[in-house]
């Protein structure tokens, strides 16, 4: 049996569930709650903003075709404020509609219909990929890339001018397997395999809508950590070969 899933601190991770299907809330919200989950649920993205703005949640599920604002939209607005994980469920399981959702900032996507054992099985992998890495022995190098500083060891940037931008589970896991050598070219295939299967697209041997879902992450990277992302000075293209980070 698998070991219930827990915070940094030993809590169960609590999830705000946003669908407008009433059966679907209901019968994944029990099972999600079996499986020692603490569970909220919103009926659309006007009642999720309202909970967001009043309670601290570990990760997102969020379906994406819903009535009034639509759940790219929504996740949009979640990732620029809050910095949460968002996991998005959906019927539309085209690689465009993928695309759509890592550009909105998701951590994860599960499309329709999905095994509730599988959904329990994507929580967890992000909840991981979110927490924070232990620092190792002595501290690890903090890489600076003009005003902005990437401790690898906590996956988060830092900034000398104000708040530094948050990173997703996914763009954490590339940039840190940028950092780890610094100067070098990573390939594509490599990359795919430091997101840690993040999104439906990141799984199994490298393909080309997999890279494609690495350019769309690295587009998104330098905007966070470029002073200008058209003309990236730290995060270079390797024209036919991958990616290479270059600290100051």
């Amino acid at each position: 049996m698998t070991a219930p899933l827990q915070t940094a601190s030993g809590e169960p991770p609590h999830l705000l569930m946003v669908d407008d299907d009433e059966r679907i809330r209901l019968l994944l919200g029990r099972f999600l709650r079996r499986s020692g989950l603490l569970v909220t649920a919103a009926r659309d993205a006007a009642q999720a903003r309202r909970l967001l703005e009043g309670l601290a949640f570990d990760l997102v599920v969020l379906d994406v075709m819903m009535p009034g604002e639509d759940g790219i939209a929504l996740c949009r607005h979640i990732r620029a404020t809050w910095g949460t994980p968002v996991l998005l469920l959906t019927a539309r399981g085209e690689t465009g509609d993928r695309i759509a959702g890592l550009e909105a900032g998701a951590d994860d996507y599960l499309a329709k219909p999905f095994e509730p054992r599988e959904l329990l099985l994507r929580i967890g992998a992000v909840l991981r990929r979110a927490a924070p890495a232990p620092p190792p022995r002595g501290g690890g190098r903090v890489l600076r890339l003009g005003a902005i500083r990437f401790d690898p060891d906590r996956a988060e940037l830092r900034s000398d001018e104000g708040e530094a931008p948050r990173l997703t589970a996914t763009e954490a896991g590339l940039l840190r397997a940028l950092a780890a050598e610094p100067g070098a070219t990573v390939t594509r295939a490599r990359l795919v395999e430091a997101a840690g299967g993040a999104t439906g697209l990141l799984r199994g041997a490298p393909t080309l809508a997999q890279e494609r879902a690495v350019d769309v992450q690295i587009t998104r990277l330098r905007r966070k950590i470029e002073p200008d992302p058209r003309q990236p000075r730290y995060l270079q293209t390797v024209r036919g070969a991958g990616y290479r980070l270059l600290p100051d």
